[in-house]
């Protein structure tokens, strides 16, 4: 099954998702990458549609990425008498750790460590920003606040602190069972919340011992501030939009949103934009057309992958919500303007021997008449760097490690195909020249152009490339090993 597109799509289950047919026409309509929200879903949801997702993974022969997305400290205000209360602007109001039910004047806030971080004129967001508070004065077990913008706030919601680094982990007591759980399920990447600082995604690769990939969503101002150094550590990243476009003004978010994605394709690591693409999708069957603006200009940017939430777990048209996407994708790449933009984002001089490889395997596929690249990858590092230099023409991601190619599906352009582990570069172009035939990419008379490390097996070690034809009977004995 091959995409007519580059970018990805990673597609959320959920109630409207659990089933084998349902997922399996989401992933034929183009979800390449499945989410799991561990906010949603206890562990034997999670477990049953893993399993399905395994099951059409079998079935169509098409490996296919499982990312479990953990949910992360939640931070909310106690209840109310009466279940709510109105704040007008200019008043006061106190947040405290008294779990008396909280009425216009007051209200619990039961996590000191907040408490322990706010200054005065540190701000505090409620209910996803709706309503906004100004410290005027705090201590260790309160903060007396005034109302910057009022409203109703009600029992449990949620509250952000944007201009302060909370000392909080970003992984809670429940995201560690959760992670623990999903790595031995066999999920391939795991999705970080809350994450401030690199010592974050440390403690999560410390404690997924390498069962799985560790992605980092950028949804805080202090994870924007160190961005480089959270990248360095992981090994991709989600710009998640929701919480980010809470925490700082909603026009700082484009900006940065670009950043951030040009950033993770000079690091060769993918980058997804989620939240709020298509929401139109979860009541009505076709979007808006800002929508379709929003996702095109992520296209153009050139993301690893767009992302569908509650469009696809949630709403009524889940699986159209997922060929609307597709369809906006492969218009924008079809388009001779993505190709400019692509080429003129690609970015400056590489350094190593393996830049050098990717480089001039781009360059000659799209000079010589080559129909298509095929990168060996055992660790995924070589695919990842061509899949960074945007090629035009298609890139198949050949591996022994069924684990290797789940992982790679998250990456633009890379078709990834499992083969038979090889040990010598002559069996590494035999079987790139079948799988080019056997995948619909070239004819027995074209030709094509394979990327490896030799020796293979070792991680980093890209250091050749070879024209070579896709019928192997013209690969003569005398050939190079």
């Amino acid at each position: 099954m091959r995409r007519l597109r580059k970018v990805k799509i990673v597609a959320t289950l959920g109630p409207a998702s659990s089933d084998y047919d349902t997922i399996r026409a989401l992933f034929e309509a183009g979800a390449d990458v499945f989410r799991l929200n561990m906010s949603h879903g206890d562990h034997s949801e999670i477990g049953e549609r893993h399993r399905i997702i395994r099951e059409i993974e079998k079935d169509t022969g098409r490996p296919i990425g499982i990312l479990a997305d953990l949910q992360g400290p939640k931070l909310r205000v106690g209840v109310f008498d009466g279940d709510s209360a109105e704040l007008e602007e200019g008043q006061a109001f106190r947040l405290d750790l008294d779990d008396t039910p909280g009425d216009s004047t007051r209200v619990q806030l039961p996590h000191k460590e907040i408490f322990e971080a706010l200054e005065p004129g540190s701000s505090l967001l409620v209910n996803d920003g709706k309503i906004r508070l100004r410290v005027e004065e705090c201590g260790p077990d309160h903060a007396l606040t005034s109302v910057v913008v009022g409203g109703t706030i009600s029992n449990r919601k949620g509250v952000n602190v944007p201009d302060v680094v909370l000392p909080l982990a970003a992984l809670s007591e429940k995201d560690r069972k959760d992670l623990e759980f999903v790595c031995r399920l066999g999920v391939d990447w795991l999705a970080l919340s809350f994450v401030q600082r690199p010592a974050d995604v440390a403690e999560a690769r410390e404690l997924a011992q390498g069962r799985a990939a560790i992605l980092s969503k950028i949804e805080k101002p202090a994870a924007v501030k160190a961005f480089d150094e959270i990248l360095a550590v992981s090994d991709g990243i989600m710009v998640a939009r929701g919480d980010l476009g809470v925490e700082l003004p909603v026009q700082n978010v484009p900006p940065i949103q670009k950043r951030l994605v040009r950033k993770c394709r000079a690091a060769a690591k993918p980058v997804i934009v989620a939240t709020q693409m298509l929401e139109s999708m979860i009541e009505s069957p076709v979007p808006t057309r800002a929508e379709v603006s929003d996702v095109a200009a992520a296209i153009y940017e050139g993301t690893d992958a767009v992302m569908l939430s509650a469009e696809s777990a949630a709403g009524s048209y889940p699986i159209e919500a997922v060929q609307t996407m597709d369809a906006v994708a492969r218009e924008v790449e079809s388009d001779p303007t993505y190709l400019d933009v692509i080429a003129a984002s690609r970015g400056g001089p590489k350094q190593s021997v393996a830049d050098g490889i990717v480089s001039a395997a781009r360059e000659i596929a799209e000079t010589a008449d080559i129909k298509v690249i095929c990168s060996f990858s055992q660790s995924g590092k070589t695919a990842l760097l061509v899949a960074r230099e945007r090629p035009k023409v298609p890139i198949i991601a050949l591996t022994s490690m069924m684990g290797t190619a789940r992982r790679l599906c998250l990456t633009w352009g890379l078709h990834c195909v499992k083969v038979p582990e090889v040990d010598r570069f002559k069996s590494a172009v035999i079987a790139a020249a079948r799988a080019a035939r056997g995948e619909g990419f070239a004819d027995p008379t074209d030709q094509l152009v394979v990327t490896a490390g030799v020796p293979f097996g070792q991680s980093g070690t890209t250091n050749i490339l070879r024209v070579a034809p896709c019928d192997e009977r013209l690969i003569l004995p005398s050939d190079p090993e």
